[in-house]
Protein backbone atom coordinates (compact mmCIF):
# COMPACT_ATOMS: atom_id res chain seq x y z
CA UNK A 1 0.00 0.00 0.00
CA UNK A 2 1.56 3.28 -1.07
CA UNK A 3 0.17 6.78 -0.54
CA UNK A 4 0.65 9.74 -2.83
CA UNK A 5 -1.00 13.13 -3.21
CA UNK A 6 -2.16 14.05 -6.72
CA UNK A 7 -4.10 17.30 -7.19
CA UNK A 8 -4.99 17.29 -3.46
CA UNK A 9 -6.49 13.82 -3.82
CA UNK A 10 -4.98 11.16 -1.62
CA UNK A 11 -4.21 8.20 -3.82
CA UNK A 12 -3.20 4.73 -2.73
CA UNK A 13 -1.94 1.71 -4.65
CA UNK A 14 -3.50 -1.57 -3.65
CA UNK A 15 -2.40 -5.03 -4.74
CA UNK A 16 -5.26 -7.39 -5.54
CA UNK A 17 -5.15 -11.10 -4.73
CA UNK A 18 -4.22 -11.81 -8.36
CA UNK A 19 -1.19 -9.51 -8.03
CA UNK A 20 -2.58 -6.67 -10.13
CA UNK A 21 -2.04 -3.12 -8.82
CA UNK A 22 -4.87 -0.61 -8.74
CA UNK A 23 -4.84 3.10 -7.92
CA UNK A 24 -7.69 4.14 -5.63
CA UNK A 25 -8.67 7.44 -4.02
CA UNK A 26 -8.59 7.55 -0.23
CA UNK A 27 -11.65 9.27 1.21
CA UNK A 28 -10.78 8.83 4.88
CA UNK A 29 -8.30 6.94 7.03
CA UNK A 30 -9.00 6.70 10.76
CA UNK A 31 -8.29 4.72 13.90
CA UNK A 32 -10.53 3.76 16.79
CA UNK A 33 -8.56 4.89 19.84
CA UNK A 34 -9.97 2.27 22.21
CA UNK A 35 -8.82 -0.76 20.20
CA UNK A 36 -6.10 0.86 18.03
CA UNK A 37 -7.65 -0.59 14.86
CA UNK A 38 -7.05 1.38 11.67
CA UNK A 39 -9.47 1.63 8.76
CA UNK A 40 -9.45 3.19 5.33
CA UNK A 41 -12.43 4.24 3.24
CA UNK A 42 -11.60 4.46 -0.46
CA UNK A 43 -13.17 4.55 -3.90
CA UNK A 44 -12.34 3.41 -7.40
CA UNK A 45 -14.74 6.16 -8.59
CA UNK A 46 -17.20 3.59 -9.88
CA UNK A 47 -20.87 4.55 -10.00
CA UNK A 48 -23.87 2.32 -9.40
CA UNK A 49 -27.15 2.35 -11.34
CA UNK A 50 -28.35 5.34 -9.23
CA UNK A 51 -25.22 7.37 -10.06
CA UNK A 52 -23.85 6.97 -6.51
CA UNK A 53 -20.10 6.51 -6.11
CA UNK A 54 -19.19 3.10 -4.69
CA UNK A 55 -16.95 3.19 -1.60
CA UNK A 56 -14.96 0.41 0.04
CA UNK A 57 -13.99 -0.02 3.68
CA UNK A 58 -11.02 -2.06 4.85
CA UNK A 59 -9.28 -2.76 8.12
CA UNK A 60 -5.55 -1.96 7.87
CA UNK A 61 -3.42 -4.79 9.28
CA UNK A 62 0.20 -3.77 9.94
CA UNK A 63 1.18 -6.88 11.92
CA UNK A 64 3.38 -8.30 9.16
CA UNK A 65 5.29 -5.06 8.50
CA UNK A 66 3.70 -4.33 5.12
CA UNK A 67 0.16 -2.96 5.53
CA UNK A 68 -2.58 -5.28 4.29
CA UNK A 69 -6.22 -4.39 3.68
CA UNK A 70 -8.66 -6.82 5.26
CA UNK A 71 -12.42 -6.97 5.28
CA UNK A 72 -14.50 -5.95 8.30
CA UNK A 73 -16.07 -9.21 9.51
CA UNK A 74 -17.12 -8.39 13.07
CA UNK A 75 -20.69 -7.04 13.26
CA UNK A 76 -20.00 -4.65 16.16
CA UNK A 77 -16.92 -3.34 14.36
CA UNK A 78 -18.92 -2.88 11.14
CA UNK A 79 -21.62 -0.94 13.03
CA UNK A 80 -18.94 1.44 14.38
CA UNK A 81 -17.54 1.94 10.88
CA UNK A 82 -21.06 2.63 9.55
CA UNK A 83 -21.42 5.35 12.21
CA UNK A 84 -18.27 6.98 10.83
CA UNK A 85 -19.69 6.74 7.28
CA UNK A 86 -22.93 8.37 8.41
CA UNK A 87 -21.02 11.27 10.00
CA UNK A 88 -18.93 11.62 6.86
CA UNK A 89 -22.02 11.80 4.64
CA UNK A 90 -23.56 14.50 6.90
CA UNK A 91 -20.50 16.73 6.46
CA UNK A 92 -20.65 16.73 2.66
Amino acid sequence: MENQDLDNKKMMSIVAEDGSIEEVEVILAFEFKDNKKEYVIYTKNEKDENDNVTVYVSHVDRSSGDPKLLGVDDEDEWNRVKDVLRELSKSE
